[in-house]
């Protein structure tokens, strides 16, 4: 089933599993604020039924990072221009960066598991929307790289927090600081990427990988899930009674007693 299918997005919907391509492969699937409202678009209109999401991207690049026409005086047409959001009040300028964000932040949602498919370059925004799924199988050709900070801007599409999260503190600050290039080898062993595998694999491992999140019960899934993410934040006696009030829900919920 067919969701969605334009401004570089297409979104495909077959039983549990959604599928989100980027298809500007002619631009690297460089992105553009129309981009981002279908990416958003494409988080509200998933069917309940989809447990797991698959992000991928057409060509040799996942994301070569946002549509330089940005950075010139006229912008893109009819969608951003840097001149025109400088000129901007805070209010204003903050409004519209919360706009572009919203492309960035249903990926965690706790009802599904999300994937990212990354081959090639994955620069800047690119390497945000790659830190905005759960989960990052990647080609040995991958190359992760955060060029804001070199432009005089900073990260600001989410891709912080995931981030600092992955990798700590202080190889966050090296990595965005210097804009280095992340290859597949050293992402995998930092824990940005789950798996590496060759190119001509990339789909099918991320096929694979979504085949086995389905195996497991739905609602223990996103129980779980929700546990992990609290994990990062709660201390340890708290955690442990997230933990316990889930698993009185799933023996509940097994034994037939649920809500």
């Amino acid at each position: 089933m067919s969701l969605l299918d334009r401004d570089g997005v297409r979104v495909t919907v077959h039983e549990a599993v959604a599928t989100v391509t980027l298809v500007h492969a002619d631009k690297r699937n460089a992105q553009t604020p129309a981009m981002w409202r279908a990416l958003a678009e494409a988080g509200r209109g998933l069917p309940g039924d989809v447990r797991v999401v698959v992000l991928r991207a057409e060509g040799v690049s996942f994301s070569a990072g946002l549509d330089r026409r940005a950075f010139t005086p006229e912008g893109i047409e009819g969608q951003l221009s840097f001149a025109a959001l400088a000129r901007s009040s805070d209010a204003e300028a903050t409004a519209a960066i919360a706009g572009f964000q919203e492309a960035f932040t249903w990926w965690r949602r706790t009802d599904l598991v999300s994937i990212a498919a990354v081959q090639g370059h994955a620069i800047g925004a690119g390497f945000q929307l790659a830190l905005a799924c759960d989960l990052r199988v990647c080609a040995e050709d991958v190359q992760f790289a955060m060029r804001e900070t070199a432009l005089g801007l900073v990260p600001d599409l989410g891709g912080t927090h995931p981030l600092v999260a992955l990798v700590g503190y202080a190889r966050a600050l090296e990595i965005c600081g210097t804009g280095r290039t992340v290859h597949a080898a050293e992402a995998e062993r930092i824990g940005l990427a789950n798996l590496v595998v060759p190119a001509a694999d990339l789909a099918a491992a991320a096929d694979d990988l979504a085949a086995a999140l389905l195996a497991a019960p739905r609602n223990a899934l996103i129980e779980t899930k929700a546990l992990l993410r609290a994990a990062t934040t709660h201390g340890y006696d708290e955690q442990r009674a997230l933990e316990r009030a889930a698993q009185a829900r799933r023996v509940k919920d097994l034994a037939g007693l649920g809500e």
